[in-house]
C-alpha cells in the first residue's frame, strides 16, 4: 500500500538527525556546565531526545547557564521554574508512555487499550521513579513521604500531558498504518510530536503547580545540594523546605511567603485537567479509530 504522505520520511530523517545533534548539545553542556540538579539533567536529556531541536532550543532559553549571569538568578522567573517542572514530568510520563506504547503495539493490542496501559505506565513510572525515587531527598530522604507528596500534583500533570499525547497518537496512527509499529520512522515520529504537544499542554498546568508551591521548578547544587534540598536551611538544623526549586535563597524565602494551595483550588484544577483528558479523548474519537 503506498504511503499517504511520501515525503514525510525524508523528512523524519532530517528531524531525527536534528535531534541527534540537539541531545548531544544538550547533554554536553548540561554534565559539563550547568550546575542544575542532575535528576534535571537527565531529564532535560530525555525530553530532548524525544522532542528534538524545539527541546534544545527551551533548554537553552530556560535552563542554560548565561555567561555573565549565575543560573540560580537566570533561572528564579516562574516561567522558567514551570519550564523545570514540565521537563520533569515530561521525562518521566513521556518515559513511560512511549515505553508502554512500543509493547502494545508490538502486542496487537487496539488502540484503546494502547491508550490505557500508557496513562498507567507512564502515571507509574513519573510517579514512582520520577519524583518519589529521584526526589526523595527534598522530602528529607523518605521515598514515601516523597511519594505522598508528589502524587496529586503528578496526577494533575499527567492528566495534562495525555490530554495531548492521546489525540495526537490516536489520530495520526489511524491514518498511517507504518506508524503503528515500533520499527517504523513514523511511530517515532508520531511519539516526538506526541511529545511536544503534551508539553504544551502540561505547561500551563505545572506554571500553576509551581506558583502555589505543590511543585519544584529549577534549582542549583550550589544551593540546593545535590539532593533538592535547602543547604542553608541544613546547615542552620532547620526542616528543608520541600517542594522548592528555585536556585537563591532570597527566591526560595519568596516562594516560602507566597500563595499556599486550598483542597478546593485542588479539585477544581483536577476537573479542569479531567475535562482536558476527555477533550483529549473526544478529539481522539472524531479524528481516529479506538479498535485499530
Amino acid at each position: 500500500m503506498p504511503s499517504p504522505v511520501p515525503w514525510l520520511d525524508p523528512l523524519l530523517i532530517v528531524w531525527f538527525g536534528l535531534t541527534a545533534l540537539s541531545v548531544a548539545y544538550v547533554a554536553w553542556d548540561a554534565f559539563t556546565r550547568n550546575p542544575e540538579l542532575k535528576v534535571m539533567k537527565w531529564g532535560w536529556l530525555l525530553v530532548t531526545l524525544y522532542g528534538g531541536p524545539v527541546m534544545a532550543a527551551a533548554y537553552v532559553l530556560s535552563c542554560q547557564e548565561p555567561a555573565n549571569e549565575r543560573h540560580e538568578d537566570f533561572v528564579r522567573p516562574l516561567w522558567k521554574q514551570a519550564f523545570g517542572s514540565s521537563i520533569h514530568c515530561m521525562a518521566g510520563d513521556a518515559t513511560g508512555v512511549i515505553v508502554a506504547a512500543a509493547i502494545t503495539t508490538a502486542l496487537g493490542l487496539p488502540m484503546w487499550q494502547d491508550a490505557i496501559a500508557e496513562y498507567v505506565f507512564g502515571f507509574a513510572f513519573g510517579l514512582l521513579i520520577f519524583q518519589a525515587l529521584f526526589m526523595r531527598d527534598m522530602a528529607g530522604g523518605s521515598y514515601w513521604g516523597a511519594l505522598r507528596m508528589s502524587f496529586i500534583p503528578e496526577w494533575l500533570s499527567m492528566n495534562s500531558v495525555m490530554a495531548g499525547m492521546i489525540p495526537t497518537m490516536v489520530v495520526l496512527m489511524s491514518r498511517d498504518m507504518a506508524a503503528m509499529h515500533a520499527s517504523s520512522l513514523r511511530f517515532w515520529g508520531v511519539m516526538s510530536l506526541a511529545t511536544l504537544v503534551g508539553f504544551a499542554v502540561a505547561y500551563p498546568v505545572n506554571l500553576w503547580l509551581v506558583g502555589v508551591r505543590s511543585k519544584h521548578g529549577m534549582g542549583t547544587v550550589r544551593a540546593l545540594g545535590h539532593g533538592g534540598h535547602d543547604m542553608a536551611a541544613e546547615k542552620a538544623g532547620a526542616a528543608p523546605m520541600t517542594g522548592m526549586g528555585h536556585g537563591t535563597m532570597a527566591g526560595m524565602a519568596g516562594m516560602a511567603e507566597g500563595p499556599s494551595v486550598t483542597p478546593a483550588q485542588i479539585v477544581a484544577m483536577a476537573v479542569l485537567t479531567l475535562l482536558a483528558l476527555g477533550a483529549g479523548i473526544i478529539v481522539a474519537t472524531i479524528g481516529g479509530r479506538w479498535t485499530m
